[in-house]
């Protein structure tokens, strides 16, 4: 046993438990394959928040089969989200997964492995930092989530909040600077509401200024909010600390009270736009990005409209925009009728994405010809790409007397900004 390979959809989350998972495996001796087929040990990350993320892991699961018979001493694990507390029927339904594991559940996995290696794992295995991280990287902070939104599966699966200490993670941190990390996200389901599970009084702010202070981090990002939880904290950390990032992303999901209602949201329209006001006079140069669902059980046209008009006033710098998905086992599965047709669902998420990116062309255009810094990330298609402080995505050249061959990985860089567009801003490093 030498190789493994993790297959990854879904959110930021997945993708920090599959880059943590790997960690473990390569103190094990383990070494990434660039395709299942070459792997000893496969892991499948799954996500279920939209039906078509779960069918493409349905769709992954059922093309292990044949690598499965061809290398049966190989050993196939499922994790993420499609993994709840009972995994009765996904056994039935795939019997040539050899483990099912819950989200951040890595333990089975790592002992089987080390049974088969002959090592104990626990010995081998230290901090889950990841041995080669990306310049911009991403640190679970607090995992589940104590809300029960009546559209979200992701309570019954990741289960009930839980933060891990500011020291914890700062050491994390730490660790990941000197391995070349500039910029890291930390992460949470609710990330705002980092803390208030312990006893310590440490909340998100007070991690904000510790992690503010480590050697070698240019950048601090996080994701995801929630309305209820932005406090003045936070909102003033971001506003002080230099290594902050300017951009909160505060999902609204419906500009529609009763919808809200619905959805168990506890705030009002009335009172988001508030939160989103105290947020931009505190930080004048915010970027503020949201989160969207369009044809929720009962929303009428009249209630669509009400979003619609929120997205125009408020003016957001990015719309993450999807159409209603039943999920089986959530509240509005099993107490609300799905009653928009799936046709009118599109129609009123395209009219989203249509009045976004008109919002956005606007927004983006005000860049032309300024100068900004950007972190500078990787290198595609002979394109430099990174990003602002505020998340705007840039593509840039270098100039012509620069060296083609230079690593610009984890350089804050200067770049003008000669194009514009909705979706990201094109420049030349200055």
């Amino acid at each position: 046993m030498q190789t493994y390979h993790i297959w990854t959809i879904g959110c930021q989350m997945n993708a920090a438990d599959s880059a943590r998972l790997g960690s473990a495996l390569e103190q094990l001796g383990l070494s990434a394959a660039a395709r299942p087929a070459d792997a000893d040990v496969v892991v499948l990350n799954s996500c279920v928040v939209r039906q078509s993320a779960e069918d493409k892991v349905t769709g992954t699961l059922n093309l292990t089969q044949p690598l499965r018979k061809k290398r049966p001493d190989s050993v196939l694990a499922l994790t993420g989200c499609m993994v709840g507390p009972r995994t009765e029927e996904l056994r039935r339904r795939f019997p040539h997964v050899d483990l099912f594991l819950r989200p951040q559940q890595f333990e089975p996995l790592l002992e089987l492995v080390g049974e088969r290696l002959g090592r104990d794992w626990q010995g081998c295995v230290g901090s889950l930092a990841p041995q080669q991280p990306d310049v911009a990287t991403y640190v679970p902070i607090i995992h589940g989530c104590d809300l029960m939104c009546t559209f979200c599966i992701i309570p019954y699966r990741r289960g009930r909040q839980v933060s891990r200490s500011v020291d914890d993670i700062a050491h994390e941190v730490e660790l990941l600077s000197a391995r070349g990390v500039r910029e890291v996200t930390v992460l949470g389901q609710t990330v705002d509401a980092y803390g208030h599970d312990r006893d310590d009084g440490h909340d998100l702010a007070d991690l904000f200024a510790r992690l503010n202070d480590v050697d070698g981090l240019e950048r601090i990002r996080f994701l995801t909010s929630h309305p209820s939880y932005m406090s003045r904290r936070i909102i003033r950390s971001v506003a002080d600390l230099p290594k902050v990032c300017e951009h909160i992303n505060l999902p609204v999901q419906s500009g529609d009270d009763d919808v809200l209602q619905r959805m168990r949201r506890p705030y009002t329209t009335a009172e988001y736009r508030d939160i989103i006001s105290e947020i931009r006079d505190a930080i004048p140069d915010v970027t503020v990005s949201t989160d969207i669902i369009v044809g929720f059980p009962g929303e009428t046209e009249r209630q669509y409209q009400n979003t619609l008009q929120l997205v125009n006033d408020l003016r957001f710098d990015k719309v993450h925009g999807a159409a209603y998905s039943t999920r089986p086992g959530t509240i509005a599965a099993r107490t609300m009728d799905d009653d928009v047709a799936p046709d009118e669902k599109q129609r009123r998420l395209k009219g989203l994405e249509t009045l976004q990116e008109s919002i956005l062309t606007g927004i983006n255009a005000a860049y032309l010809d300024d100068t900004v810094p950007v972190l500078a990330e990787n290198r595609k298609r002979g394109r430099w790409t990174g990003r602002t402080r505020g998340n705007k995505l840039v593509y840039f050249d270098i100039p012509d007397d620069a060296a083609p061959g230079d690593d610009l990985a984890g350089r804050l860089l200067n770049v003008r900004i000669t194009r514009t567009g909705p979706w990201s801003l094109s420049g030349v490093m200055a």
